[in-house]
């Protein structure tokens, strides 16, 4: 990692010496009498050269080494074990141990310097604690810091409220309420408040970045002005700079980051290589490789490991979407769910191995384990239920139901709802495997216009077509309808379980039907007669009739014909009349002219002899 910064003292040893020297040339305002060694009062301990040199009515101070609480008048209660440690003190409750503690403390109380020059430059902080040499260094009126290690925040100047323990822990200091264990830990900060880093090398590069959290060896190390970040884990935001609100737990969790922002990275490596924002990676290297994809959300080891610009993809499962490289809004959950998809986008996984090999496909949806296990380009397919459509490539298939559309490899817009499908189907609705019955509501008592549906002893729905393009040796039916003239039609009642009602029916009994022409019947399952072919009686029906309308058609003709010729007749008859009539009045007319013209006759009377 980074080498550690040779050490450098801010102030000159000269300068703390000449400032001693100093001390003695100044006027005895009150020695100590008897000279030590000796008993004192008001609880008084000294040892050294002018230590406690100008203790007025102070009480309970204890000064042991050359110049130790030189001038501590009234003040009280504080202890200075060192040459030159607390020199200039006096206020109260202080303890200095190690040559210029708290040298330069004048008013400061409840301070605690514990190392060469330890605190020394303190001026009126108080509640400091200062344990290591040069500890809180140039710390004058900052309050409330403790500090543990060599040079721990040495440059702290007003700064209250910190905390650091270990080597040159927040070294640079100025910030306030910031907290720092481990070795050169927040090292670097300057004005960032309210960070927390324990562990070697911490936020090591902080300076101005506030409300950040790293715990483990160089956790956010690099971090600088980003705020807000939470880093556990050896190397864990190792590159954040200005990155904010981050959170990562896990070695290397989110290691290269750099600006990205409003991550959260939770396992070993996880969102390793991310520059972009608002991802979420719970898991052994989840979203390892992600670099400029965002609103990516992935729990599990290695899940969406190879996403790299993919974003608002959701894998929760060891290894979801491990593959998955560019393809974006896609949802796996469940160990494998999505294992290879690379570009396919919109699709959701949920289950064990749910659309493992699916790499290029779009819009699917799976729900069960191994559903939709070998799509891999086909798009817009739903498969609900353990292994549907588990051998489908085709696109726009329906699967609801444990194998559901198991049989289904290349077909497209097939729905399978309880029933496996067959190879070859295509455009396909199958609904139920053996089923004994079935119930649809909406139906019974809704108005509607439109074709009859039938059903083929298979299950299959449809409407009986009448167009020629779907029928073969088509001919005229002649008197194969006749055989319809031997059914008996019957009126009867179903029984009690099929109708309890027992509402009055009419029609044919299949049996008989039977014995009369077999192919008007329909057999179940067994072969056994189950129903009529009414619309093939209807169509003997209608050939019978037209059979019958064309002999009253050729009979009417024939009558029709017979009329004519009558009619014919009977006007010759009338012609033939009027012409009798007329040469009856010829004949008469004739008769009478010879009656005019006939010699008058003579009677001649004859007698008798």
């Amino acid at each position: 990692m980074k080498s550690i910064i040779q050490l450098k003292i801010a102030t000159p040893p000269l300068l703390i010496a000449l400032a001693l020297v100093c001390f003695g040339f100044l006027s005895r305002a009150q020695a100590i009498s008897p000279p030590p060694d000796g008993c004192y009062p008001a609880f008084t301990t000294v040892e050294g050269c002018n230590a406690l040199n100008f203790l007025g009515s102070g009480q309970g101070n204890t000064g042991v080494g050359w110049y130790s609480l030189f001038l501590v008048g009234d003040a009280n209660f504080n202890t200075g074990v060192g040459a030159g440690t607390l020199v200039l003190n006096t206020g109260d409750s202080n303890t200095a141990v190690g040559a210029a503690a708290l040298l330069l403390n004048t008013t400061g109380t409840l301070n605690t310097a514990v190392g060469t020059d330890a605190l020394v430059f303190n001026d009126t902080g108080g509640g400091n604690t200062a344990n290591g040499a040069f500890a809180l260094f140039n710390n004058t009126t900052g309050s409330g810091n403790t500090a543990v290690g060599v040079e721990t925040l040495r440059d702290n100047t007003d700064g209250v409220d910190n905390t650091a323990t270990g080597f040159r822990a927040l070294m640079s200091n100025t910030g306030v309420d910031n907290t720092a264990n481990g070795s050169v830990a927040l090292q670097n900060n300057t004005t960032g408040e309210a960070n927390t880093a324990v562990g070697s090398q911490a936020l090591f590069s902080n300076t101005e970045g506030g409300g950040n959290t790293a715990i483990g060896s160089s956790a956010l190390f690099s971090n600088e002005m980003g705020n807000f970040n939470t880093a556990v884990g050896d190397e864990a935001l190792l590159s954040n700079t200005t990155g904010e609100k981050n959170t990562a737990i896990g070695t290397g969790a989110l290691f290269n980051s750099a600006t990205g922002t409003r991550n959260v990275a939770v396992g070993f490596q996880a969102l390793l290589n991310n520059t972009n924002n608002d991802n979420t990676a719970t898991g052994y290297q989840a979203l390892l490789n992600n670099t400029t994809g965002n609103f990516n959300l992935a729990n599990g080891v290695q899940a969406l490991f190879s996403n790299t610009i993919g974003a608002q993809n959701t894998a929760n499962g060891a290894v979801a979407l491990a593959n998955t490289t560019t393809g974006s809004d896609n949802t796996a959950t469940g160990a494998s769910a999505l294992l290879f998809n690379t570009s396919g986008g919109s699709n959701t996984a949920n289950g064990s191995q749910a659309l493992i090999n699916n790499t290029i496909g779009n819009f699917n949806t799976a729900t069960g384990y191994q559903a939709l296990l070998s799509n891999v380009g086909g798009q817009s397919n739903t498969a609900y239920g353990a292994g549907s459509l588990l051998n489908n490539t085709g696109t726009g298939n329906i699967a609801l139901g444990a194998n559901a559309g198991l049989h289904l490899t290349t077909g497209f817009d097939n729905i399978d709802i309880g029933n496996t499908g067959a190879v070859t189907d295509d455009s396909t609705i199958r609904i139920g495997s053996g089923s004994a019955a079935t119930f649809i509501s909406g139906i019974f008592g809704v108005p509607i216009a439109g074709t009859p549906v039938v059903v083929v002893s298979n299950g299959q729905l449809g409407v009986a077509p009448s167009s020629a393009r779907f029928k073969d040796e088509i001919k005229p039916m002649n008197k194969a309808s006749e055989a319809i003239l031997a059914l008996k039609p019957v009126t009867f009642r179903y029984k009690q379980k099929i109708d309890p009602n027992g509402m009055p029916q009419f029609g044919l009994v299949a049996e008989e039907v039977e014995a009369v022409n077999s192919d008007l019947v329909v057999r179940d399952k067994e072969g056994r007669p189950y129903s009529v072919r009414y619309e093939a009686v209807n169509a003997m029906l209608l050939n019978e009739f037209l059979k019958e309308h064309r002999k009253n058609e050729e009979q009417e003709a024939t009558i029709a014909r017979l009329e004519s010729t009558i009619a014919e007749q009977q006007q010759g008859m009338e012609t033939f009349i009027a012409q009798l009539k007329e040469q009856a009045a010829q004949i008469q007319k004739v008769s009478a002219q010879i009656e005019v013209n006939r010699p008058a006759t003579r009677t001649v009377a004859v007698e008798s002899p």
